[in-house]
């Protein structure tokens, strides 16, 4: 079992969505990858950065999962970044209330030094430089980096953005922003354009309409389960990624039909992320109703059918 490393946000999110709304609560992309990740009983390790406002009880809910939290800084005197957001009616579209950077704005990032030699890097949304200093702390070179982005990072430090994608073996975007980074409207097109930057295959997720993977001349396409009730959609990409990116480390195979059983296994955890209003439904989700969620998927894709 290969050793995870993440870096991402520890946060505090508000949400409002049409089936009611939030104060603070627990978010994060670190911290929904972490958890996502914590189904494989991989040994990973968190890098962020939280302020003295953030409870014990949450870092103890990362630590009781076996995640490392060495690599989370704590600054006592300050405050820990905030998102706060609005839902429309349809889910897919959502208004920033309030972004508060706070210790996030001076973010140092530092890697434990036991996970120095981890052979899975998984980048979360962050600012490029920040997910650079990450990679420039490996002591040996990663089986597999994994990066995750959004349009933020491609409207105010696109060079720096492009510096990482050099440097990644898989990169997750959704598919406004693939056609964003790429010009082109074409996921197809998109995903060869976005090879060509450096990573060696593509993940594109569609929200409700699935995710896309790319390498080479391949192509592999999963759905997203339908569900009969989505509450909170925050989350969902970042455990899509934790869960893509802790079923690699488990199994530690980086091939494309491996990866195939990654972007099942993150596509299911994702569903289960949804369910509830922020980490509420990961923090309790267990094994075997992931696995039944799994043979859903399967009974979803699987048909036979006689070829004339």
């Amino acid at each position: 079992m290969s050793k995870l490393v993440i870096v991402g946000t520890v946060a505090f999110d508000a949400i409002e969505t049409p089936f009611g709304k939030t104060d603070k609560i627990l978010g994060g992309a670190a911290t929904f990858i972490g958890l996502a990740a914590s189904q494989f009983n991989v040994d990973a390790a968190v890098v962020s950065v939280v302020g003295g406002d953030f409870p014990q009880e949450y870092l103890d809910l990362l630590s009781n999962k076996n995640i490392d939290i060495s690599g989370v800084e704590i600054i006592k005197e300050g405050k820990t970044f905030f998102w706060s957001g609005k839902y429309h009616n349809d889910m897919n579209t959502r208004d920033t209330l309030a972004t508060e950077l706070n210790v996030l704005a001076d973010f140092n990032p530092v890697v434990p030094s036991d996970y120095k030699n981890a052979e899975v890097v998984m980048l979360g949304n962050l600012h490029p430089i920040v997910q650079l200093g990450v990679l420039e702390q490996m002591e040996t070179k990663p089986k597999l980096v994994i990066l995750d982005t959004m349009n933020f990072w491609m409207d105010c430090a696109l060079e720096e953005l492009h510096n990482v994608i050099k440097k990644v073996d898989v990169i997750t975007i959704n598919d406004e922003e693939a056609r964003q980074l790429t010009h082109e409207y074409s996921l197809v097109v998109a995903a060869r354009k976005i090879h060509e930057m450096g990573p060696k295959y593509v993940v594109i997720k569609k929200g409700e309409h699935g995710a896309l993977l790319f390498h080479d001349d391949n192509v592999f396409y999963a759905p997203a389960l339908p569900l009969e009730e989505v509450f909170d959609p925050t989350g969902a990409g970042d455990t899509f990624a934790g869960g893509f990116a802790g079923y690699l480390a488990k199994t530690e195979d980086v091939s494309f039909e491996n990866m195939k059983n990654a972007v099942i296994y993150g596509s299911t955890l994702a569903s289960f992320c949804v369910e509830k209003f922020g980490t509420e439904r990961m923090t309790d989700l267990k094994s075997n109703e992931v696995h039944q969620r799994l043979e859903q998927f399967k009974s979803l894709t699987q048909f036979d059918i006689e070829l004339t």
